[in-house]
């Protein structure tokens, strides 16, 4: 099993910006791909951004150039820089992880932008 800890959401206002941490622990061999997902009141959870083991990345279309993901495996700890936020950024983000066929989440944490 992989354990996924969230961190560093919180309320700010439009334009501001926040990190996001995300810790894993337990059987952390072999993890290649890890992301933040968000899902908003009433929404469909989508994909935020996503890294892999090479640090090669891939954002979602709605926050390209404003995120920023990074991992740093010293620290089995992944990161997303927001920048820029926008009051439809608010949502819960939340951490995956995946290994091989098997698919990890954290419990997530609530990110509020106001306008």
């Amino acid at each position: 099993q992989v354990q996924l800890v969230e961190s560093g959401g919180g309320l700010v206002q439009a334009g501001g910006s926040l990190r996001l941490s995300c810790a894993a622990s337990g059987s952390i061999f072999s993890i290649n791909i890890m992301g933040w997902y968000r899902q908003a009141p009433g929404k469909q959870r989508e994909l935020v951004a996503v890294i892999d083991s090479g640090g090669s990345t891939n954002y979602a279309d709605s926050v390209r150039g404003r995120f920023t993901i990074s991992r740093d495996n010293a620290k089995n700890t992944v990161y997303l820089q927001m920048n820029s936020l926008k009051p439809e950024d608010t949502a819960v983000y939340s951490c995956n992880a995946a290994r091989g066929s098997l698919v990890f989440w954290g419990r997530g944490t609530q990110v509020t932008v106001s306008s």
